[in-house]
Order: structure tokens, then C-alpha cells, then sequence
């Protein structure tokens, strides 16, 4: 009977203690203390202060991204004007050689040089696109890295305990895979109340980024 009524005893107490954190009309904690907006607890009961960001705003914004993203826009065309400029002289060695007879020493000659020009357009296009990818590795890691710094920096001046990512997913997605990669990435569902540092990192990365070129265009003059 007394271990009967131990085991009610306990049952009570804990309905009484989770009514009085989560019924609670008021907000007020089963330990009388009011969360601040945007706040959890920590193990002493007092608020943490917890900021919110999107990588992917930095990512669209940055002046940085903006600077590579028109770099390798002139890349492009120059690596395609080169390209063109092969395709078009395959193409007329191509129609020059059925000009020739089959088996001379200058239909050979010039079935050579179609060979060569092909390989070097497949190379060079390979090359290209192989560049592009290592650079767009570098540079999203350069920035990712850069964010992270930065992140800390911002929360340490704002006294911010926890700082989350708030990336809305892009819907409708495109596959059913996108769908499943949005839905297991995508972990902030609501954060109103906490503070977004979203705009002040962005501001600190790209000030980091122009002194890293003011830098580096120094050294090489």
C-alpha cells in the first residue's frame, strides 16, 4: 500500500509540475521565470539568446558571389568564342577533305590535322568545365568559412547563445529528390522573436572580402 501510494504521490506531482509549464496562461515557467521571445532555457533557468540566418540570402546577396559570378561570366565567353572558333575550322577542314582523294598524302595530312582539332576541342572544353567546378568548390568554401567567422563575431557582440539557420526551402521543388533534400535540411521552421543576423554578417563578409582583394592587388603590384 505505501508503494501504491509513493507511485500516485509521484504522478500527481508531475502532472501538477507539466501543467504548470505548459497550461500556463501566462507563459510563466513551472519555476516562475517568463522565456524571453525567441528564448529557450538554460540548466539554470536562466533565457539564452538565440539569432537566426540565411546562408542561402548571403549567398544570393553577396558582393562578393556578384564579383565571381561576372568574372566567370567572361570566362565563359571567351572560352566559347575559342571554341566556336574550333568547331568552325573542324568544320572547314572537314569539307575540304572530301575535296581530296582518299588515300593521298595530303588527304592524310588534312585528316590529321581534324583529329588534332577535335581532341583539342574536346580537351580544352573538358579542362574548362572541370576548372569552373574546383573554383566554384573554392569559392563556396572560401565564403562558407568566411560566414561561420563572421557568424561567431556578430553573436559574440550581440551576447547570442545560439545561432540558427533559417534557409527557407525553394517550393514548389523540381523532383521529388529536391522535395526529400529541402524536407531534411530545412530545420528552423518559425523563428519569429529571434534576432536575424543575416544582414550585419552579410555586411562583415563582404567588408572581409574587399580588404582581402585591396590585399592581394597590393602584393602583386
Amino acid at each position: 500500500m505505501k508503494t501504491k501510494a509513493l507511485v500516485l504521490s509521484c504522478l500527481a506531482c508531475a502532472v501538477i509540475l507539466s501543467t504548470g509549464y505548459f497550461g500556463n496562461p501566462t507563459g510563466f515557467s513551472a519555476f516562475g521565470q517568463a522565456p524571453e521571445a525567441g528564448g529557450g532555457l538554460k540548466s539554470n533557468g536562466t533565457c539564452l539568446k538565440i539569432g537566426v540566418l540565411s546562408i542561402r540570402q548571403i549567398f544570393r546577396e553577396s558582393a562578393r558571389i556578384a564579383r565571381y559570378r561576372q568574372d566567370a561570366l567572361v570566362e565563359r565567353k571567351t572560352m566559347e568564342a575559342k571554341l566556336d572558333k574550333l568547331a568552325t575550322e573542324i568544320d572547314s577542314e572537314e569539307k575540304g577533305l572530301n575535296l581530296l582523294s582518299p588515300g593521298t598524302s595530303d588527304y592524310v595530312a588534312q585528316l590529321e590535322r581534324i583529329y588534332n582539332k577535335r581532341a583539342s576541342y574536346q580537351a580544352d572544353k573538358e579542362l574548362y568545365n572541370k576548372k569552373v567546378s574546383l573554383k566554384e568548390q573554392m569559392i563556396t568554401e572560401e565564403l562558407y568559412g568566411d560566414i561561420l567567422r563572421a557568424t561567431r563575431e556578430v553573436a559574440e557582440q550581440k551576447g547570442l547563445d545560439l545561432v540558427l539557420e533559417k534557409s527557407e526551402p525553394e517550393l514548389p521543388a523540381q523532383s521529388p529528390a529536391q522535395l526529400e533534400l529541402a524536407m531534411g535540411t530545412h530545420k528552423v521552421l518559425y523563428s519569429t522573436g529571434c534576432v536575424d543576423i543575416s544582414k550585419e554578417v552579410l555586411a562583415r563578409i563582404d567588408t572581409q572580402g574587399r580588404e582581402k582583394v585591396e590585399t592581394n592587388s597590393k602584393k602583386t603590384q
